[in-house]
């Protein structure tokens, strides 16, 4: 079974996460992706660490958890780009590459000859796609992006958190990982450009625009009303009840999104006089109302246990979960079914199994696969040289020997 991007064969010049998920993305698709490290200590994350990955006897091994969760399906070499050779190197790998992902700070690469108008002339169908903090134009261009200034700056913090607390991140770097998301796609619709026109083109990925546009209906609620919306910890913006419940053992997520469903709610708990009372029987009425709501129901779904409620309310198909440790959420028997864990060999791990998080596309006819694990820092450097470049043993090591690669 073919995957979808067999054939493409991309040169991924990114590291930490923004770039190398997109670019697990496309390998996870089929794609050749040839990632190029620094010959001393190469992607960042390889240091991010502890955890690191255990082996078949429970010791750590030198793989950081971090690397492997965005490095599969990839070949690492090793090369020196703030020198001409390791640049002649690059642009010797070009020749036969489809596309070209880096994460540089703006204006790096230029300063190596290896930015895309130095680029465009000599490869016309190639697909450059450049990941940044803020993009190549506009005041910040500049500035270094990382994920937790990127939320600040983007909003989110201003949205997430107790509502009498300070702002807060998201639990996971989520700008990186749109970032890359949106990455991917571009990258995808300009290779569709470049199989009708033979033509390739400058993508230009900017974190902060991308926090923006996934800022979604609380991104429309200011437009709409010109008001910053306000911190409502595990409350919706526009939908009441859909939050967390406290039961009389814990919590559970309640997600009650229209009328007919809350009228059904109101009848499992046995509060039938709520479905006409004028603080409740809209969900604009609730929104309105909303503390006063919430205090009220909250006092309802005391009454029974968290078993009890996700029981009842999913044979009345009220939406309803858990709040799952991660523990739990790998344990799951959906999350099994769906078969969101793979295990892949590698050699670091001896018998055991390195295990990583699936990729989630379910494809009928060109699903994702998993060929090579994480690998390790310039594991493939003279299989790329000397079968994609022809390069000699003899001019391999002077290579080496002159801290090219």
């Amino acid at each position: 079974m073919n995957n979808s991007l067999e054939g493409i064969k991309v040169l991924d010049l990114t590291r930490v996460l923004a770039g190398p998920y997109c670019t697990q993305m496309l390998g996870d698709l089929g794609a050749d992706i040839i990632k190029v490290e620094r010959p001393v200590g190469g992607d960042d994350t390889r240091g991010f660490a502890p955890p690191f990955v255990k082996n078949d006897i429970g010791e750590d091994t030198d793989l950081s958890a971090y690397y492997c969760g965005a490095n599969r399906n990839k070949r690492s070499i090793t090369i020196n780009l703030s020198e001409k050779d390791g640049q002649d190197l690059i642009k010797k790998l070009l020749v036969d590459c489809d596309i070209l992902v880096e994460n540089f700070k703006t204006g790096t690469l230029e300063k190596y000859g290896l930015g895309y108008k130095d680029l465009k002339s000599d490869f016309p169908k190639l697909i450059y796609c450049s990941i940044t903090g803020f993009g190549q134009t506009g005041p910040y261009a500049a500035r270094p992006g990382y994920d937790g200034l990127i939320q600040a700056m983007g909003g989110v913090m201003s949205l997430t958190g107790d509502p009498g607390g300070e702002p807060t991140k998201v639990g996971v770097p989520i700008g990186d990982l749109m970032a890359g998301m949106f990455a991917s796609v571009g990258i995808l619709a300009a290779v569709r450009h470049q199989i009708k026109t033979g033509e390739g083109q400058f993508i230009d990925i900017g974190m902060l625009d991308t926090h923006v546009a996934w800022l979604a209906n609380q991104g429309m609620n200011y437009l709409s009303t010109n008001e910053n919306p306000a911190r409502l910890g595990n409350q919706h913006p526009n939908i009441v009840p859909y939050q967390v419940m406290p039961t009389s053992d814990g919590y559970i997520v309640l997600s009650i999104g229209n009328d007919p469903t809350f009228e059904r709610f109101c009848k499992l708990a046995g509060e039938d006089q709520l479905i006409d009372d004028p603080k409740f029987k809209t969900n604009a009425d609730r929104v309105s109302n909303r503390d006063f709501v919430t205090n009220t129901l909250n006092e309802v779904t005391k009454k029974h246990s968290s078993e009890w409620w996700l029981a009842e309310l999913e044979k009345q198909k009220i939406g309803c979960g858990p709040i799952n440790t991660l523990s739990e959420v790998f344990a799951d028997p959906h999350v099994k079914a769906r078969e969101m864990v793979i295990e892949m060999e590698h050699q670091t791990t001896g018998k055991a199994p390195l295990k990583l998080i699936a990729n989630p596309i379910k494809m009928e006819q060109t699903p994702p696969s998993y060929r090579n694990p994480p690998p390790l820092l310039g594991e493939h450097t003279n299989q790329i040289l000397s079968d994609s470049l022809g390069l000699s043993e003899v001019e391999i090591k002077n290579l080496k020997q002159k801290g090219i690669i």
